[in-house]
């Protein structure tokens, strides 16, 4: 009887461990990230390539040879990466650490497009309520001389339907990056950028 007793007892002991440690193993880990090392955790664009995509593209700008050649600091407008991708990707973080990044060189000037609004509000309140001394003129603005557009284009493609225990997926982005004289409608500058990640997932699994 008390040997069955005993028994029991382990049993339960047993049953109360695995519980705890099961607990543990679903519970939430956070840990901080060094962003300037971030790895890819599948195969689509992530902040990895966000980082890597500006600071190629803003260096490439600031030793081009045509901004070198221009006299001054020129103003730039950017008007987006227009995405063409499966996923969503979030092409205006992409050109506001372009422009953050080109911005910290002293090498050119932006007008501030995504605030024009903002700008026209704050003009009419100073014109009607301002003091003189201290109201923005209208009619002052500088106007940019060139204009940065791009494309941001993701294609896809998976292994066949086969008998296997895992399936690949290789997706492909291309990013092309031009700037534009507004002047003459020229393009003074142009480049691309690409590069392909390679997923493997397993068909079975948690």
């Amino acid at each position: 009887m008390y040997t069955g007793a005993r028994i029991i007892l382990m049993v339960l002991l047993g049953v109360c461990v695995w519980g705890l440690s099961g607990c543990a193993m679903f519970r939430t880990k956070i840990q901080e990230s060094d962003v300037a090392n971030m790895r890819a955790l599948d195969a689509t664009y992530g902040p990895q390539d966000l980082r890597k995509l500006s600071e190629q593209i803003a260096a490439e700008i600031a030793a081009s040879a045509f901004l070198q050649e221009l006299p001054g600091n020129p103003i730039m407008i950017i008007y987006g990466v227009q995405p063409r991708t499966t996923t969503f990707v979030d092409t205006q973080a992409l050109t506001d650490r372009i422009r953050t990044t080109l911005m910290q060189t002293s090498k050119i000037r932006f007008v501030n497009e995504s605030r024009r609004q903002e700008l026209l509000q704050e003009q009419g309140y100073q014109a009607a309520h301002a003091t003189d001394t201290t109201r923005t003129a209208i009619g002052k603005q500088l106007g940019a001389r060139y204009m940065m557009t791009g494309a941001l284009v993701e294609m896809q493609k998976e292994t066949g339907r086969q008998v296997r225990v895992s399936k690949s997926e290789l997706v492909y982005y291309q990013l092309t990056f031009d700037i534009t004289d507004l002047e003459t409608g020229i393009m003074a500058w142009s480049t691309t950028k690409e590069f392909a990640r390679e997923a493997r997932k397993p068909l079975i699994g948690w």
